[in-house]
């Protein structure tokens, strides 16, 4: 836990220090430029029938026409090298490699909704890291050669944070049956993973506290950028599955009306839509948050980003909450 705290403060410090550096730095006068490319590796790990493909990219050019920064994104988890012991970008550091080794553009990569996305490929390793990440690299690299849709501004900006609601009542019987059930899990007579005893434990402690949270917070974020057809790009925290993407890409004109992702500002939890909660999970749902053994409980995901419950589901649950909240704020 130590190590933990002193490589967050490390972390902290240095994301000042980058940000200050910007905005300090000489400013360059830039146009943009937009368009959107296919890739065509990203699975759907859930087996449901969203599969991403755009590859947004969004090109600041000089005077010149030549490009000073390429910012570009793609729907897969970062995940092709596989389970490692050491930081790495995967893929997504593989394509801003490619381009910046290979041009005078700074390249930025914005991960898209990648929830119950993963690479294609097995098993993982660092040749298919490598693979998708120069396929990824050459495609945008390659667009970027030429203009896309201008964008002459303004630019516009949209925060809020918003509460995405657990599912759970904290009245005193509840709270006890909880608790009973976290308890059920610390033998682990279903074999789970260590941690999940260890997610037990923290729970029942939370319980014991009062310290039970009935929502979990998320940035949502919003930007417009005008012009002719003006581009909305929409991130929201945490990690977004695609079935979102597929929903706010038919009403804000396709792909190339809106560019929508999570992991953005913060990356708190996954973000399920209801299918994550449907009589076809049959087995319980990662992504979801729930296990078959106590699905009144946290599992999954939830255990991982330590949360005491999965997201409410139906009509006053998660799905409604963030396609109200960012509804509304895309206008």
């Amino acid at each position: 836990m130590d190590q933990i705290r002193a490589y967050s403060s490390w972390l902290e410090d240095r994301i000042v220090e980058a940000a200050r550096a910007a905005l300090n730095a000489g400013q360059t006068t830039v146009s943009l430029d937009y368009k959107v490319i296919q890739q065509t590796w990203s699975v759907n790990r859930a087996g449901l029938s969203y599969v991403e493909t755009d590859v947004p990219v969004l090109v600041c050019r000089r005077s010149n026409g030549t490009a000073a920064a390429v910012i570009f994104g793609y729907g897969s988890h970062p995940v092709a090298a596989g389970d490692r012991s050491l930081f790495d970008g995967d893929y997504p550091a593989g394509a801003c490699n490619y381009i910046e080794n290979r041009s005078d553009a700074f390249a930025l990569f914005l991960i898209g909704p990648a929830g119950d996305q993963n690479p294609a490929g097995s098993p993982p390793s660092w040749a298919l890291r490598d693979q998708w990440g120069d396929s990824l690299g050459s495609a945008v690299l390659s667009a970027a050669q030429s203009a896309g849709r201008a964008l002459t501004g303004p630019i516009n900006t949209k925060y809020q944070q918003v509460n995405l609601p657990l599912e759970i009542s904290t009245t005193a019987g509840n709270l006890a049956a909880l608790r009973n059930a976290y308890a059920a899990r610390l033998p682990n007579p279903s074999g789970f993973p260590a941690y999940y005893v260890r997610h037990a434990q923290m729970m029942m402690a939370r319980i014991d506290s009062g310290n039970v949270a009935t929502s979990v917070p998320s940035p949502f974020q919003v930007w417009t950028i005008g012009g002719g057809t003006p581009l909305r790009m929409a991130f929201v925290g945490g990690e977004m599955v695609s079935g979102y993407a597929a929903y706010f890409r038919s009403r804000y004109g396709g792909s190339a009306g809106i560019w929508i992702g999570g992991y953005a500002n913060e990356s708190c939890c996954y973000i399920p839509s209801n299918e994550y909660f449907s009589p076809y999970m049959t087995a319980g749902s990662y992504e979801g948050g729930w296990d078959t053994d106590a699905p009144g409980i946290a599992g999954g995901s939830m255990t991982v980003y330590g949360h005491i419950a999965h997201f409410r589901a139906g009509t006053n649950g998660v799905e409604s909450t963030l396609i109200n909240a960012l509804t509304a704020m895309l206008g």
